[in-house]
C-alpha cells in the first residue's frame, strides 16, 4: 500500500492539503459526466435482457467476484440463465471478447478467469455496451446479465445496481480520488437499489439511507486446492509444521492474511502485491513448504504449476437472500 492509499485509511493533513485540488477536479469532472447522462446529452443504451450491475463507489477490494460467483449459482439454481460481463481490468485485449476456457489472465484478467471457471459465459471489455451485446451474439438464450464492476459505466443501460461495501474498511476518509478512495461521492448511495455489507461493520462506517435495502455477506472457507493437482484437496490443519508463506495480489490482502489466521494457520511471511499483479516464478518464495494464495491469484499462477502452492477458496452467504430479492424486484419491473 502506498502513502497515498495510507493517507485514504489514516489521514494525513498535509497530503489531504495536496491533493485536495485533485480531489475537487475529478469531482467535477465526474459531476459534469453525470449530468451529461442524467439530461440526455449521453445516451444510456439497454440490452434486450435485464442487466445487474455489481459495482462498488470506492477503490480497492471489497468482494465484488465472490458475490458475483455466489448469485450465478443461486440465480441458476432457480432457473435462470446467466452471463457476465466485465471489463477485463489487467487484460490485453482492446474488443470485447468471450473468455475461453484456454484464455489467460494477462489476455482477459484475473476475475473474469476465475467467474469463466463458474460454467457461466463470460464477455469482457471496456465498453459495456458492445460486451452486452457480444455475449448475447453468442448466447442468445440468457435471462439476465450481471456485470461485474460499471456501476459508473453510465452507457450501459441497468435494471438494478447493487453496492458493495467493505464493512471494516468502510469508505476510509469519505474524500473522493485522489484524496480518498471514493469514485463517487457517499451521496451516490440514494440512488442504488441495495448494498451488500461484507463482514462486520466498523467504527467508521458510514450511515445509509433508512429505506435502502441491506444484505449482510459473509466469506466461508472451504478445503484448500493444490494447483498442481486440483483434485487433491487439504485442511488448515494438515499445514501444522510446515513452513507456510501467505501470497496475495488482490485489492484487500490483509482480509485474506487474516482469514488463514482465524483457521490457526501460523504464516512465517505475508508477501502482498498490488491488486491484479501479473505473478511470476520468482514472486514465489523458495524457501517455504506451502505458499497459501486466494484462487483470485490462482488462475494467474496456475501456468507456474508450483507444487507448494495451494489456494483457498471462499463462499459468499448472505442474509437475507440476495437471488430471491432480485428476482422479485425483476419482476416488478
Amino acid at each position: 500500500m502506498n502513502s497515498i492509499e495510507k493517507h485514504w485509511y489514516t489521514p494525513r493533513l498535509w497530503l489531504a492539503i495536496l491533493l485536495a485540488p485533485l480531489a475537487w477536479l475529478f469531482a467535477s469532472l465526474s459531476a459534469v459526466r453525470r449530468l451529461a447522462f442524467r439530461i440526455g446529452f449521453c445516451k444510456t443504451l439497454h440490452l434486450p435482457v435485464p442487466v445487474v450491475v455489481i459495482g462498488n463507489i470506492n477503490v480497492g477490494g471489497v468482494g465484488k467476484t465472490p458475490l458475483t460467483l455466489s448469485l450465478i449459482s443461486s440465480l441458476q439454481a432457480r432457473g435462470l440463465r446467466v452471463g457476465v460481463i466485465s471489463r477485463g481490468y489487467g487484460g490485453r485485449h482492446r474488443v470485447a471478447t468471450l473468455v475461453a476456457a484456454d484464455s489467460r489472465a494477462d489476455e482477459v484478467g484475473d476475475e473474469p478467469l476465475l467467474v469463466a471457471a463458474s460454467g457461466v459465459p463470460v464477455v469482457v471489455g471496456k465498453d459495456r455496451v458492445a460486451a452486452g451485446l457480444h455475449l448475447l451474439a453468442s448466447h442468445p438464450d440468457l435471462d439476465l446479465i450481471l456485470s461485474d464492476d460499471g456501476l459508473q459505466h453510465y452507457r450501459l443501460g441497468r435494471a438494478l445496481e447493487i453496492v458493495v461495501m467493505d464493512g471494516e474498511r468502510g469508505v476510509g476518509n469519505g474524500r473522493l480520488l485522489p484524496a480518498g478512495p471514493l469514485r463517487e461521492p457517499l451521496s451516490r448511495l440514494k440512488s442504488v437499489d441495495a448494498v451488500v455489507i461484507n463482514g462486520g461493520v466498523g467504527a467508521g462506517f458510514p450511515r445509509l439511507p433508512a429505506a435502502l435495502p441491506v444484505f449482510i455477506m459473509t466469506l466461508e472457507p472451504g478445503r484448500f486446492v493444490s494447483l498442481a493437482n486440483p483434485a487433491l484437496t487439504c485442511a488448515a490443519a494438515d499445514f501444522a509444521g510446515q513452513r507456510v508463506v501467505a501470497l496475495a495480489g488482490i485489492g484487500h490482502p490483509q482480509r485474506f492474511f487474516a482469514t488463514l489466521a482465524a483457521q490457526g494457520i501460523v504464516s512465517e511471511k505475508n508477501i502482498s502485491f498490488p491488486d491484479h499483479h501479473a505473478f511470476v516464478p520468482e514472486d514465489v518464495p523458495d524457501e517455504a513448504d506451502a505458499v497459501l494464495v486466494t484462487t483470485k491469484d490462482a488462475v494467474k499462477l496456475q501456468r507456474i504449476n508450483h507444487a507448494r502452492l495451494w489456494a483457498l477458496p471462499v463462499a459468499a452467504r448472505l442474509a437475507p437472500d440476495l437471488a430471491d430479492w432480485i428476482i422479485v424486484q425483476l419482476k416488478r419491473r
